[in-house]
């Protein structure tokens, strides 16, 4: 299997996402029955694999190239076990909380030394922001919340973001209230290529990219704003107000919690690239991708994808996200899956992470 660019490109010794910023309701989904199967999932923060929890498989293999991406991971499957729902959602950031460091401290006494140091060494950040805001990809959006945001909107309009409304009053809200020419402005700068790549994502993740992030922004929170929800967006809500409202991520809700923490000794952690399960001789029957094709060339992508076909087995699902650069199955592999277009469809008028253009299902042919 070619490694991906991307591993020789950015740094991954410290936390990139804190939390996971895709949708795990609509990736549940698009998996379908997984009763007894095996499931591949990339990382990240480790909350979409432990949600792959609630499909019922017989494990989860969860693989990525970061270390403090897999100890992210690993602090949550100790605090399932250690705290209760209410205490975890202190712990991550969800809810305002004076006592992080110490739930932290019980949680990290379960933990491996090189783990537990880890987090040792975050205590004050972790204090502050919570476990689920550490990560520089939530440092990007706590400098915009703090810094930009009020110079663009009053309080009381941020506020208003999160009433429930029709779809009616909420495009009567965004075109009224919301989508002015100060902020029209604030995302030309903010979320430009260079800003993002200095301050949110690694800049060595725009190199496949083409056109504008920040009009890719701007049309994908039209989506949030009107063609979803606000009030039932956690994502929205973390990135305007810093904690959730009563909307949680799927891994992180009371009535999925004891399920979860039940079954984490399913999840299984290699530690690397792909390659980890795929040169197993293993067969999954769903892979969570991510949007780690994006970080591809063309030509790597095509390798990549083929690797991964011979490790599915028939009538597997390979669920994976696009941002900005477009790919799905190579012209020359497209005769060995089937495309989900309706469910495709159907699944991403949903998405409440709403920073991705594309949500790809792809089935291996049986």
């Amino acid at each position: 299997m070619a490694k991906s660019e991307i591993e020789g490109k950015a740094a991954f010794d410290h936390i990139r996402y804190a939390q996971l910023w895709e949708d795990a309701d609509i990736l549940t989904a698009a998996l379908g029955d997984c009763s007894g199967q095996t499931l591949v999932s990339i990382c990240a923060a480790g909350d979409n694999a432990l949600a792959m929890l609630l499909l019922d498989p017989a494990k989860v293999v969860v693989v990525d190239l970061s270390p403090a991406q897999i100890a992210c991971l690993k602090l949550r499957i100790a605090a399932y076990a250690t705290l209760t729902h209410a205490e975890f959602l202190e712990l991550m950031g969800a809810r305002p909380s004076a006592r992080r460091k110490a739930l932290l401290a019980r949680v990290v006494a379960a933990l491996d030394p090189e783990t537990r140091a880890f987090w040792t060494a975050l205590a004050t950040d972790v204090a502050r922001f919570g476990a689920g805001g550490v990560g520089k990809f939530e440092r990007y959006f706590r400098i915009f919340r703090t810094w930009f945001l009020p110079l663009v909107h009053s309080r009381a309009t941020l506020d208003a973001i999160f009433v429930p409304r029709d779809r009616h009053g909420r495009q009567a809200f965004f075109d009224t209230r919301f989508n002015t020419w100060r902020w029209r402005a604030l995302l030309n700068v903010f979320f430009s290529r260079f800003v993002m790549g200095r301050m949110g994502r690694d800049k060595a993740f725009f190199d496949h990219v083409e056109g504008s992030p920040a009009q890719h922004v701007a049309r994908r929170i039209h989506h949030a704003a009107v063609q979803t929800d606000p009030s039932e967006n956690p994502y929205l809500h973390w990135i305007i107000t810093g904690t959730h409202g009563a909307a949680l991520p799927m891994a992180w809700r009371a009535e999925n919690y004891d399920t979860i923490r039940d079954r984490c000794a399913r999840i299984e952690i290699r530690p690397g690239s792909l390659e980890a399960f795929i040169n197993t001789g293993e067969l999954a029957h769903g892979f969570n991708l991510s949007d780690i094709f994006e970080y591809m060339s063309p030509p790597v992508f095509a390798q990549v994808y083929e690797s991964i076909l011979g490790a599915a087995a028939p009538n597997a699902r390979l669920v994976y996200w696009n941002m900005m650069a477009p790919r799905r199955v190579p012209a020359h592999l497209s005769a060995r899956v089937t495309r989900l277009r309706d469910l495709e469809d159907d699944l991403k008028a949903r998405d409440k992470a709403f920073f991705y253009s594309d949500f790809v299902v792809e089935e291996v042919v049986g």
